[in-house]
C-alpha cells in the first residue's frame, strides 16, 4: 500500500511539473502584440523597466505580456534600458521582443526635412519626429561654434538642410543628426549641381539663399527658373534684388499680403530694398525645385517682375522700369478692388 501511494505522489508531481513547463512555454512563445500590423515602442532616456512595460501593455495580449514582463523583471534589463524605436511584429513572442529590447536592436524610421521658414520652426518640427527636444535642436542651430564646425554660421545654416526623406534612428543625437545632414548635403551637391553653381560664380550657400527667395515668391515650380534668371540679371547689374519676401523675413511677419512703402525702410541686413546683393543667408530651407531653378535659370533680359493682377501666383516680367510701373499699377488696382491691405 505504501509503495502504491508513493507512485501516485510521483505521478502527481510529474504532472504538476509538466503543467508548469507547458505554461512557461505557452507564456514565452505566445505573441506579445494583439495588433494586426507592426507596432512601435519608443523608449527615451527617462524610461525605466516599469515605464517600458507600461508603454507595451496597451498593445499587448495578456499572455504575451505576462511572459515578457517575467523575462524583463527577472533579468538585468532595468540596469541598462536602451533608448530607441522598437518594432513588435504581430507574431513576435516574448523572447524575441525581450532580446530586441535588451540588445538595443531598434528599427530605423523615415525623417522628412521640411522647407521650414525659420530655424526655430525647423527645430520644433524635427523634435516632433525624433527623441531630441526642440530646445536642444534650436540651441545647436543658433550656436555659432557648432555652425562653424560644419562650415556655416547662424545665418547660413539653413543651407545645410536638403528637404528630402532620410532613413535614420529615432534616438540619434544632435551631433549625429547634423553630421548626417552634412553628408546628405555633400551627396546632393557633388558633381553636376556643384559644377553648375561654379559656372554661375555662386557657392551652394548663395544658390540656396537665392532659391529660398524664389520659393517665397511663388509656388509655381515652372516659373521659378524664369524668376531665377531675373534675379541673376539684377546681381550682374549690381541692382538691389528688391524682393518682398526678404522684407517679410526681416519683420518676421510672413502673413503679410501687401508690402507698403514704409515697410521697405525696415532696417535689416535681410532687407534687399536697402541692401545690395544677396541677404546674409537663406530666408528658409530652400526647396530642391528652387535650388535647381537657380542652377537651370532661364537666360533672358528681364530686370523687373510684379505679381499678376489675376492672383494666379505667377508674374508679369518687364525689361524697363516704365514697363514695370505699368504692371505694378495693374496689381495695385487689383489689391485695392479686393480690399487687401
Amino acid at each position: 500500500m505504501k509503495k502504491f501511494d508513493s507512485r501516485i505522489y510521483l505521478y502527481v508531481a510529474a504532472a504538476g511539473l509538466l503543467l508548469i513547463v507547458a505554461l512557461a512555454i505557452y507564456y514565452l512563445v505566445t505573441p506579445v502584440s494583439k495588433q494586426d500590423s507592426v507596432a512601435y515602442v519608443y523608449i527615451d532616456t527617462d524610461d525605466t523597466q516599469d515605464s517600458v512595460l507600461a508603454k507595451i501593455l496597451p498593445l499587448a495580449r495578456t499572455s504575451g505580456f505576462t511572459g515578457l514582463s517575467t523575462l524583463i523583471r527577472h533579468s538585468s534589463y532595468g540596469e541598462n534600458v536602451r533608448t530607441g524605436r522598437y518594432a513588435i511584429e504581430p507574431g513576435d513572442g516574448p523572447i524575441t521582443v525581450f532580446r530586441r529590447l535588451k540588445n538595443g536592436q531598434q528599427s530605423s524610421m523615415n525623417l522628412t526635412i521640411p522647407e521650414a521658414r525659420t530655424m526655430d520652426r525647423l527645430a520644433a518640427l524635427l523634435a516632433n519626429k525624433l527623441m531630441l527636444d526642440s530646445a536642444t535642436i534650436a540651441e545647436a542651430l543658433t550656436s555659432q561654434d557648432k555652425c562653424m564646425r560644419l562650415g556655416y554660421d547662424t545665418c547660413t545654416i539653413p543651407a545645410l538642410f536638403v528637404p528630402n526623406t532620410y532613413d535614420v534612428y529615432w534616438n540619434m543625437s544632435i551631433d549625429a543628426l547634423l553630421e548626417r545632414m552634412q553628408k546628405e548635403h555633400d551627396r546632393f551637391w557633388e558633381g553636376e549641381r556643384e559644377e553648375k553653381a561654379a559656372q554661375k560664380q555662386l557657392t551652394p550657400v548663395e544658390v540656396c539663399t537665392l532659391a529660398s527667395i524664389i520659393d517665397e515668391e511663388t509656388a509655381n515650380n515652372q516659373e521659378k527658373p524664369m524668376i531665377a534668371g531675373m534675379y541673376l540679371n539684377r546681381l550682374k547689374e549690381q541692382m538691389p534684388l528688391q524682393a518682398d519676401p526678404t522684407v517679410k523675413f526681416a519683420l518676421k511677419q510672413f502673413e503679410l499680403k501687401r508690402i507698403w512703402q514704409k515697410l521697405l525702410q525696415t532696417d535689416s541686413p535681410y532687407n534687399t530694398y536697402k541692401n545690395e546683393g544677396l541677404p546674409p543667408g537663406p530666408i528658409k530651407v530652400a526647396s530642391i525645385k528652387g535650388i535647381d531653378a537657380v542652377l537651370n535659370a532661364v537666360d533672358h533680359d528681364y530686370l523687373y517682375m510684379c505679381a499678376k493682377e489675376d492672383f494666379s501666383g505667377t508674374h508679369n516680367f518687364a525689361r524697363t522700369y516704365q514697363e514695370h510701373l505699368q504692371n505694378a499699377a495693374k496689381y495695385t488696382k487689383a489689391l485695392n478692388e479686393r480690399g487687401i491691405k
